[in-house]
């Protein structure tokens, strides 16, 4: 048995043991996968030296408390490592590092601990038996911010330089509530309604407007762009006449993030579409161009037909309008200092979107209830097609994280100046999480603990794909 398909076979079983019988309950799962010999060793609860007692104690100590426990393998961290004898296979070392959830009264769970494990395994008439079994290492982990203390809350903004965020939880394709803290400028506090420049999401806002223009037979995904619109800078090379939608989305125009960026500060192609990732605004503004001369209106007319209003989005805007200033939180720089709004009077499909917590919340749960999408669409839109990173993809507009067994989640975030805003989505379980704050210190010094807070397990594996 090859190492990598050694390493996927215990992947599984770890995977029976603790996600099905473990974060379950369900002692019959370790009947099966525990060596009549098995024997257990733990750095603060002591050994226990048979299979029978762990169960027991395993039902006692676990099933029997009044909250649910769960553990998460960290993923990147397992090793494994053959054992022969006069070269058979008898059995393997497994180790790693996991940590440990507890969720109450159906909260999401928070991480209470983490630690190190060693496993051995050994071959029992074919088939592999867990025999020992080492959790060592354990580190108790400091306690979240109290978010449902103002006080508490609003002392951590200040002493990590943040003047306010606002965060959004969605539970089962509903908005369930939204926490504001802090101030949008000196004197102004935050409220619900308050306005965000949520940056870079609004390519999301792009790609739903166009996806549901795609699901209702009115665009084509893989349609050249060429067709309705090509920039002058890039009207002589080829490259401008295989330019689809699809390479937009996916982030495979080609092209910079933005022209300016080149010496020339010139559009220009720095690979073929369709062959490589590269985040690019300019591939949204470009598809911006095209949808305009195809519908003859201007994209801000076509993004409230087919999206703002149909949600109900009232508060949002693609332009900056001066009435919306006593409720605009005030970007800041990393030393607290207030910076100026960009109040642009165009509209821009990749940036300066401007809306609130419940108008996002709105948006996203129609992504989550695929609402304006044909099953196909709606299909394309969360299928991985451009790695980034390990665990994380690019789909069409969406960041997509790989959260194993199954288990996926949709994001995607927008940094300006000052502005710092992300969302999250769990299509399985309809949950969702919004994110924004009017500091250039949120990213860095918030984020870890609002998704661990509001997303559990879950949140944590978002995080450790990003660390990694």
């Amino acid at each position: 048995m090859g190492i990598h398909t050694l390493h996927h076979t215990l992947k599984e079983k770890d995977s029976n043991l603790f996600n099905a019988g473990f974060n379950n309950c369900n002692a019959l799962i370790f009947e099966d996968l525990l060596s009549e010999g098995f024997e257990f060793y733990h750095d603060e609860g002591g050994t226990t030296l048979s299979k029978a007692s762990f169960i027991a104690g395993f039902m006692q100590n676990v099933c029997g408390l009044p909250y649910a426990t769960k553990r998460v393998v960290d993923a990147a961290s397992v090793q494994v490592y053959p054992l022969h004898d006069k070269n058979n296979l008898y059995g393997a070392v497994q180790t790693g590092s996991h940590r440990f959830f507890k969720g109450e009264n159906g909260e999401p769970e928070r991480l209470t601990s983490v630690a190190r494990f060693t496993h051995l395994w050994l071959l029992d008439n074919g088939s592999w038996k867990l025999h020992r079994a080492i959790s060592y290492d354990h580190e108790e982990q400091a306690l979240l911010p109290d978010f449902e203390h103002a006080a508490t809350i609003n002392a951590w903004l200040k002493s990590n330089k943040v003047p306010s965020v606002a965060i959004g939880i969605i539970r089962d394709s509903f908005l369930q509530e939204v926490k504001v803290f802090g101030e949008l400028r000196e004197g102004k506090p935050a409220a619900v309604n308050s306005i965000h420049n949520v940056a870079s999401i609004t390519k999301l806002i792009t790609t739903m407007t166009t996806l549901r223009l795609v699901s209702a037979g009115k665009w084509d995904l893989d349609e050249p762009l060429h067709h309705f619109w090509t920039d002058p800078d890039v009207a002589n090379d080829p490259n401008s006449k295989s330019l689809t939608t699809r390479h937009v989305l996916n982030q495979q125009s080609g092209f910079p993030n933005w022209r300016w960026e080149l010496d020339r500060k010139k559009l220009a192609f720095i690979h073929p579409p369709g062959t490589q990732y590269g985040y690019s605004g300019e591939g949204f503004e470009y598809l911006r161009r095209a949808l305009e001369k195809k519908f003859n209106t201007t994209f801000e007319v076509l993004v409230d037909e087919i999206l703002l209003t149909p949600l109900g989005m009232s508060d949002s805007r693609l332009t900056w309008n001066d009435d919306m200033l006593h409720r605009f939180a005030i970007p800041h720089n990393a030393e607290g200092v207030a910076l100026v709004p960009d109040k642009n009077n165009r509209p821009n499909a990749a940036d300066l979107f401007k809306t609130t917590v419940p108008d996002l919340a709105k948006f996203l749960i129609s992504v989550l209830r695929q609402e304006g999408l044909t099953k196909d669409v709606a299909a394309q839109m969360v299928a991985p097609v451009t790695k980034t990173k390990v665990g994380r993809y690019v789909a069409l507009g969406w960041f997509v994280y790989d959260l194993g067994d199954g288990e996926y989640a949709l994001s995607h975030g927008g940094d300006d100046a000052g502005a710092h805003s992300i969302c999250f989505l769990l299509p399985k379980t309809g949950d969702g999480l919004i994110i924004f704050a009017n500091s250039d210190n949120a990213p860095a010094k918030l984020y870890s603990d609002i998704i661990r807070a509001y997303l559990g397990a879950k949140g944590m594996a978002i995080i450790d794909i990003e660390m990694n």
